[in-house]
């Protein structure tokens, strides 16, 4: 067997002393730095930047495809009806502000908004105040049936409500529920709960338990721990599934066609939008009809612009931790 050959040894190769010269150099490049022995060359810096720019490429194009309609919609609520046909793509000549007091006064918009902001407002805080509290116990607790309860609220994310609408309506018919606030409240909680769990559950389980156990033995009870200690460090979980809840919520429209069927007061705001659809295009005030839409989205554009942050880092949370 022949000796191993000490790279230093070799041909070409420069030895250097001193802090971090146990390695041996290359020559590099003519006027470069030497590279190590082994070290990559560098190539695969072009690939990344070409994934890079493509990558950011895809992002763009799909955010100019997202923000383009919502754009186009708010664009058109200010122009008139001969302007949106005569040059769609264009900006109006002069801001058209009746048609938002006509879609708001004359189509009812204003009374759907508010019916939805009571219902959604009412089931919101409901379903994370139970949301918050089960997901808590089944994360932090153990107990005889802790993974079957939690895996019951899982089965609950993946049953169709449109399976549960007929029995639903006639529950709700046989305790006087339809066409009132807490009744669509109580089936919008219901509705969210699952998800609710899941997602807080998982959440807390990430949250050290050392401040807990802290707070106990300074004294404090179960339910001072969860709502002074563990609840506020859960709030970026919180409003990230806060966020969607309000956005599944507000744009319900099945659940409350079915069970606001009696009083037209009652109604929510995708049904006055629905019924704006269909009585403005008849009429051929377009305008009005775009001034409604802008209303009705404007609210979840709000939120989502406001918490953003808070979003992203419940999401990211679990993760980082």
């Amino acid at each position: 067997m022949s000796a191993q050959t000490d790279p230093a040894d070799l041909p070409g190769v420069t030895k250097r002393q001193g802090p971090g010269s146990g390695t041996p150099r290359l020559p590099g490049p003519r006027g470069g730095r030497d590279r190590k022995v082994g070290a990559p060359s560098g190539g695969g810096s072009g690939e990344g930047r070409v994934l890079n720019v493509f990558s950011h490429g895809v992002l763009v194009i799909w955010g100019l495809l997202v923000t383009m309609p919502l754009l186009w919609a708010v664009v058109s609520s200010f122009k008139d009806d001969t302007e949106i046909f005569g040059s769609p793509w264009g900006l109006p000549s002069v801001l058209h502000f009746d048609n938002w007091s006509r879609a708001w006064d004359k189509a009812n918009m204003g009374q759907y908004f508010f019916n939805s902001l009571i219902v959604v407002g009412g089931s919101l805080i409901g379903t994370m105040l139970l949301g918050a509290m089960a997901a808590y116990v089944l994360a932090r607790f153990d107990f005889p049936g802790n993974r079957f309860v939690y895996f019951l609220f899982v089965g609950g994310m993946g049953f169709p409500v449109i399976l549960a609408l007929v029995p639903l309506f006639f529950v709700m018919k046989n305790m006087a529920l339809l066409d009132t606030y807490h009744g669509l409240i109580l089936v919008y909680i219901a509705y969210s709960l699952p998800f609710t769990v899941f997602f807080l559950s998982g959440f807390f389980r990430t949250l050290p338990t050392s401040v807990a156990e802290a707070a106990l033995i300074d004294g404090a009870s179960h339910t001072r721990t969860f709502f002074q200690v563990m609840l506020p460090m859960a709030k970026p979980g919180l409003i990230s599934v806060g966020i969607f809840n309000f956005l599944g919520q507000w744009n319900q429209y099945l659940l409350p066609t079915v069970l606001n069927v009696g009083d037209p007061d009652k109604k929510m705001l995708t049904q006055g939008l629905v019924a704006l659809a269909v009585s403005q295009g008849y009429k051929g005030d377009w305008s009005g009809l775009f001034a409604g839409l802008t209303i009705a989205m404007l609210p979840v554009l709000a939120a989502y612009i406001v918490f953003q942050r808070q979003v992203v880092a419940g999401l990211t949370a679990g993760a980082l931790k």
